[in-house]
């Protein structure tokens, strides 16, 4: 299976609340778009997907239409915001289960694109040291420390973020947690998720900022 990379990118429609658009990768000519964490959709050029348009695609590239405007999607590229003038602060953020009911987004770390999954077990944000490198994130450098996996006790390293962002959402100074394993995603543990009021409606979780 390949690795994911995504870019996303935060846009107005109309006077409505930003929303969430990521483009996974390329299948033939045709861009996966997520789009508000939903389960990506395979949109040729000239179609339309909840209000964006694949006007044409080209390597690991897509050209889309959003309210009127064009814009360049590259897989792998940071978050990026469209529509929002001067720096974005959004407020909330709205992620769909996927079929193993786990809640998995796009977003990124430190301004580098990279994929989430929801873990409220888990204290702090926590990745794999291959992950901590290709993010630039040097781990050594951070505090020494242990933990409890399903592997049993493990040395980690404990570092700050300087920055943790979903869709329009950006928090700052983000605990985080480098362990010596494999792991496919990155776990949005609890130096994350505390910042933010949690609801749950059936398979949408909602995150609300508190401060």
């Amino acid at each position: 299976m390949k690795r994911l990379l995504a870019v996303s990118l935060a846009l107005l429609a109309g006077a409505a609340a930003a929303q969430s658009v990521a483009l996974q990768g390329m299948l033939g000519n045709k861009a996966l778009l997520i789009v508000d964490g939903a389960a990506p959709k395979s949109v040729a050029p000239g179609e339309t997907h909840k209000g964006v348009k694949v006007v044409s695609t080209l390597g690991d590239q897509a050209l889309v239409e959003i309210g009127g405007k064009r814009h360049t999607l590259r897989v792998g590229d940071a978050p990026a915001s469209v529509g929002n003038t001067g720096s974005p602060r959004g407020n909330k953020i709205v992620l769909t289960a996927g079929s193993g009911g786990h809640f998995v987004t796009q977003g990124a770390i430190n301004g580098r694109s990279t994929q989430f999954m929801v873990d409220t077990g888990a204290t702090s944000v926590a990745m794999g040291t291959a992950e901590a490198e290709r993010l630039g994130i040097d781990y050594k450098k951070g505090r020494m420390g242990s933990g409890s996996t399903a592997n049993g006790m493990v040395t980690m390293y404990l570092v700050n973020l300087s920055s943790v962002r979903i869709g329009d959402v950006e928090v700052f100074d983000v605990e985080a947690a480098v362990l010596p394993a494999n792991m496919p995603q990155i776990l949005l543990g609890n130096s994350f998720l505390t910042r933010f009021q949690m609801t749950r409606h059936n398979d949408q979780l909602v995150l609300e900022r508190r401060f």
